[in-house]
């Protein structure tokens, strides 16, 4: 025998004696509502919720706006026109420069999915949503979720998010905390996000 086939030989004896890779698979059930446990989390990062109905959506769309005084919004291709008749809409064609995207009072986008477990909301850059830098770069993010889009954990997410796509994972607003744990919001996009939920039909 030589010395590489008695090493291989140790190998494959040691490989052989390892327990079974089966893994428990229970981390993904949740034990709470789904959208209670989507509320909380929203909550606790200082996100602030509007719950509406499809046919309330267009007009809680221009409320919320107003109370934040927001009329040059960023509208990435694929957004309802409806949601923003009374702003200014910005589009993104050709793309917007980076002075652009922070002179705009905001941006309004659909998403993905969301994730009750975490409070994330997650982009991929499909119709509505647009490219990474229009979510990253304005002050205020309205973002609009469907509670038909809100899945239990994260693992369901992955599941049915392409991995190939750009995505962007959001946990409330933009924020960090100093060396003498001070929170600060903004660092790394909008220091205001706002969530428009949106009732399943029935």
């Amino acid at each position: 025998m030589t010395a590489r086939e008695e090493i291989l030989g140790r190998v494959r004896a040691a490989i052989g004696r390892q327990p079974s890779n089966d893994i428990a698979r229970d981390y993904r059930a949740t034990t709470q509502d789904g959208l209670t446990e989507f509320l909380n989390r929203l909550a606790h990062y200082d996100a602030r919720v509007i719950q509406t109905t499809e046919a309330e959506l267009e007009a809680t769309v221009a409320t919320t706006l107003a109370e934040r005084s927001a009329r040059d919004i960023i509208a990435p291709a694929g957004v309802p026109g409806g949601w923003l008749t009374t702003v200014n809409q910005i589009k993104d064609t050709p793309p917007l420069g980076n002075d652009a995207l922070d002179a705009a009072d905001g941006v309004v986008t659909t998403c993905a999915l969301a994730i009750a477990q975490t409070g994330t909301i997650v982009l991929d850059g499909g119709p509505g949503m647009g490219r990474r830098a229009l979510t990253l770069l304005p002050d205020y993010h309205l973002c609009v979720v469907r509670t038909e889009q809100i899945v239990p954990s994260v693992p369901e997410a992955l599941a049915r998010l392409k991995p190939t796509s750009p995505l962007t994972f959001i946990s409330g607003p933009s924020a960090t905390v100093d060396i003498e744990m001070v929170r600060v919001k903004g660092v790394h996009g909008p220091r205001t996000l706002d969530v428009i939920l949106v009732a399943a039909h029935e």
